[in-house]
């Protein structure tokens, strides 16, 4: 009973902080350096892995398909199945993924580390919300982030699939029709179900990541304990997310 009282109380509390920080969204324009900032953190230092393991996603994806689909002359549907996989499901979570252990768990140790050392109680007796500099940039640059790195694991793991098809000799299926496939039988809302997931994921990953990391108590051991807490946490409801929103776009 007291942990369901707990997870009631920090889910509040969580919805409190968004409210908090939506109130001073008038002020965003005014922290533009912020944003761009936060934006190169949340984004393009999460870019290099996203790229090389989305890359190796998609050919393995494509290596196992042509291998199982061999038996039964399927090979020429290995471009749908890669370009369905990676744009509905395995795009968007494994850039949630990546984001919650490359910017999730930096947000969570910094914004910790100044709750431990007092520099939030700073701002607040200087009259500035937390939420207005340390959350609300946060927030808007993982909503313009996150379709981009989308986007981005989808090529790089179309392209990847590609490859591995044309050069693999049990599978020999050329880039030409490997794309025609991929086109043939995928729509643009299965791209967009994709993004609307990365958008979902990304939000709820710094929500988290920044309330675990202002809710922190103690001394500078309580550091790393929040950084593990809001990774697992966030994992877990990347997955658990991930299994209403499919259900509920399908």
């Amino acid at each position: 009973m007291k942990q369901l009282t707990a997870l009631c109380e920090n889910f509040g509390s969580a919805i409190c902080m968004l409210a908090r920080s939506a109130r001073h969204i008038n002020t965003l324009p005014r922290q533009f350096p912020r944003f761009i900032e936060q934006c190169y953190l949340i984004g393009y230092t999460t870019l290099p892995i996203v790229t090389i393991l989305s890359f190796f996603i998609g050919s393995v994806l494509a290596l196992q398909s042509g291998y199982s689909m061999q038996n039964f002359g399927a090979k020429q549907f290995i471009g749908t199945l890669v370009g369905l996989s990676m744009c509905r499901e395995l795009g968007p979570v494994m850039v949630a993924i990546l984001v919650t252990g490359r910017a999730g768990s930096a947000i969570t140790a910094e914004l910790a580390s100044m709750n431990v050392y007092q520099e939030i109680d700073a701002l607040m007796t200087m009259n500035i919300p937390p939420e207005r500099i340390l959350v609300l940039p946060r927030l808007a640059a993982v909503l313009v982030m996150m379709p981009v790195l989308a986007i981005i694991a989808n090529l790089c793991g179309w392209y990847g699939g590609a490859i591995v098809c044309q050069y693999t000799a049990f599978i020999s299926v050329d880039t030409q029709s490997y794309f025609a496939a991929l086109k043939r039988y995928m729509e643009f809302n299965d791209i967009l179900d994709g993004l609307l997931k990365a958008e979902i994921f990304g939000f709820v990953i710094v929500t988290i990541c920044c309330y675990i990391g202002l809710s922190v108590k103690g001394g500078p051991r309580e550091i790393g304990a929040s950084v593990t807490r809001a990774i697992v946490v966030s994992l877990i409801f990347i997955l658990v997310l991930d299994y209403f929103v499919t259900k509920a776009l399908l």
